[in-house]
């Protein structure tokens, strides 16, 4: 775990669609105009130091959690199984081409149709699985385990930047810094061929943990690999009234905010102010976790 101080940031993007479009040109409008709810930006105040893990949990710990706790994760125990790629997949008229097949039970944590070693981020992992690793660790260890609120998980990733990506502004430059959707997948995907990244990070799938050069805190994939898992619910309009201080987000709502994209995901969607969403029982081959280990009780 690394610890974050305590700190104040502006949370969220306000980029003028027209900039955005420069930046971004292969993108349709009605995507940049999906982005509303990065909007407005605003002052939070974090008012506590906090530890959060250096990497995404990883494949071998999930793997030692379920060994230990006895835990079933949900695509098992409900008996439909999760994602997974599948070269051969023929998707549904008028589909994208995405090879993606599920829910299938043959796919799971230990198998999204790709191969992954301990050092992988684990991946098919709903939002209630991760709370439960999070109570069990904090259980197990009498500390208190849990999910980054989406705020937390903002100023993290930024560590002192307002820019786009923890290097700045340049989708280019991500290929140096996380693992997302280049010329190492394009030739997987033909049907999104142009909107791969050039230059080749070396993955077509997820990477080891820590593959890349880590933030200014010392944190590792925060852009890319696989979209993480936070505690807030989602709602477009929190923005507006979100409180300055340790924002919760929303009281009611239905699904949970997932932040920092994938190594599918293209360079639009690794910013670190976009946020996206899932039910709490999802779970794919692009989502993991990440957690957080509160100070002061440790």
């Amino acid at each position: 775990m690394v610890r974050i101080p305590a700190g104040e940031f502006l949370m969220g993007s306000d980029e003028p669609i027209a900039t955005l479009e420069k930046a971004f040109p292969l993108m349709e409008r009605q995507r940049l105009e999906d982005l509303s709810d990065e909007a407005p930006v605003h002052r939070v105040r974090i008012t506590k130091d906090f530890y959060l893990g250096r990497t995404e949990v990883t494949v071998g710990q999930f793997r030692q959690f379920l060994a230990a706790s006895n835990y079933v994760p949900e695509s098992i125990a409900d008996g439909t199984g999760g994602y997974g790629y599948n070269a051969q997949y023929v998707p549904n008229k008028g589909a994208r081409g995405e090879q993606f097949d599920g829910r299938n039970p043959r796919y799971s944590w230990s198998n999204p149709g790709f191969a992954q070693t301990d050092e992988h981020p684990v991946v098919n992992v709903t939002w209630n699985d991760a709370q439960a690793m999070a109570r069990w660790l904090s259980k197990t260890e009498h500390r208190t385990y849990r999910l980054p609120t989406e705020a937390e998980w903002e100023y993290a990733a930024r560590a002192g930047t307002r820019t786009r990506y923890q290097h700045g502004d340049d989708p280019q430059g991500l290929t140096q810094v996380a693992n997302v959707f280049d010329t190492a997948a394009r030739p997987l995907w033909p049907a999104f061929a142009s909107h791969a990244l050039e230059g080749n990070d070396g993955y077509a799938f997820t990477a080891p943990v820590a593959s890349f050069t880590p933030n200014a805190f010392g944190l590792y994939d925060m852009h890319g690999n696989a979209w993480e898992w936070t505690s807030d619910l989602h709602d477009e309009n929190y923005y507006a009234h979100s409180p300055v201080d340790d924002p919760q987000g929303p009281s009611e709502g239905s699904v949970y905010v997932r932040r920092g994209g994938s190594w599918h995901s293209w360079p639009l969607y690794v910013r670190s102010s976009y946020r996206n969403w899932n039910s709490p029982e999802t779970r794919y081959t692009l989502v993991g976790m990440r957690l957080v280990l509160e100070v002061g009780n440790n």
